[in-house]
């Protein structure tokens, strides 16, 4: 019979150094009234169609609404991202990416097996779920952005295209810290692609890129317990860095690995362990900065 742990409830103080400190707070939703007082200036009009519920402080004379609670993903072009396949439809995808609309894949704006770039014809067309399908995972990136904010992607490169064999994260695309590459070989073994939209995918380093698959034919073989053990790590280090309110990025991330090898994978997410090794991976990096 297996063991259960038992825990008995307890009050800890955040970690996050960032957390507010005095002042009231309370949620706002759209719609609400936030103030009534004719000394307080209206602004951000522009802006008004993405508004969200979100926190809202007073930070002297001047109220103001934070980041939404959950917030949508908003592209940007150049942005790269992990996304699902939800619909095939008449030349062209429709990709969940984590945005308030669905994301669109043009069949114009993606590589034939191969890397072969030419003008798609009606023989292709007919083909477009042999190359990705509903509930298939990709990685793309962003080439425009419509007028309704809707977001266009492209696969035009051999290191984009369908994901198979890993795990899938989501956190807050807020916490998901912009670099030069988003695509990383952790020296643990696994490698990860951090998407601009909180889409984070994890998988085994492979040994060598197919070229020959164009990005639409993964492997299927059965994935060796080391790697799923280095996977399973990393996925609960993100989600203890997640918990914290901590950046994601490589180097982050291989920190708190790294500072997570003393104890079993099912430990992570333990709050007493999550709080000590998120500490460890943040005093690092502080230790790297200065």
């Amino acid at each position: 019979m297996a063991a259960v742990t038992m825990r008995l409830p307890v009050v800890r103080a955040p970690v996050d150094s960032s957390a507010p400190r005095g002042g009231e707070k309370h949620l706002v939703a759209p719609g609400d009234t936030i103030t009534t007082d004719t000394g307080y200036m209206r602004c951000g009009q522009r802006r008004r169609r993405g508004v969200r519920a979100g926190g809202g402080a007073w930070l002297g004379s001047v109220r103001c609404v934070t980041a939404a609670l959950c917030p949508r993903y908003n592209g940007e072009i150049g942005d790269i991202v992990v996304g699902r396949i939800t619909e095939v439809q008449q030349k062209r995808w429709k990709v969940e990416t984590n945005s308030r609309l669905d994301s669109v894949l043009l069949l114009s704006s993606i590589n034939l097996p191969g890397g072969e770039l030419r003008r798609k014809s009606a023989e292709d067309e007919l083909a477009m779920r042999d190359y990705l399908q509903e509930g298939d995972l990709i990685s793309a990136e962003v080439q425009s952005i419509f007028s309704d904010g809707a977001v266009s992607l492209h696969t035009r490169s051999l290191k984009y295209g369908k994901l198979a064999q890993g795990v899938l994260v989501q956190v807050s695309p807020s916490l998901v810290k912009r670099q030069k590459t988003h695509f990383h070989d952790l020296p643990c073994g696994a490698s990860v692609i951090l998407g601009n939209n909180g889409f984070i995918w994890i998988y085994p380093t492979p040994e060598q890129k197919d070229d020959e698959a164009g990005g639409y034919t993964t492997s299927l073989e059965p994935v060796p317990l080391s790697d799923r053990e280095v996977i399973s790590r990393l996925r609960n280090c993100i989600v203890a860095l997640v918990t914290h309110k901590m950046m994601l990025f490589d180097t982050s991330i291989l920190y708190c690995y790294e500072a997570s090898l003393p104890h079993q994978i099912k430990d992570i997410l333990k709050p007493e362990v999550t709080e000590e090794i998120v500490l460890e991976a943040r005093q690092r990096l502080l230790d790297s900065e200065g």
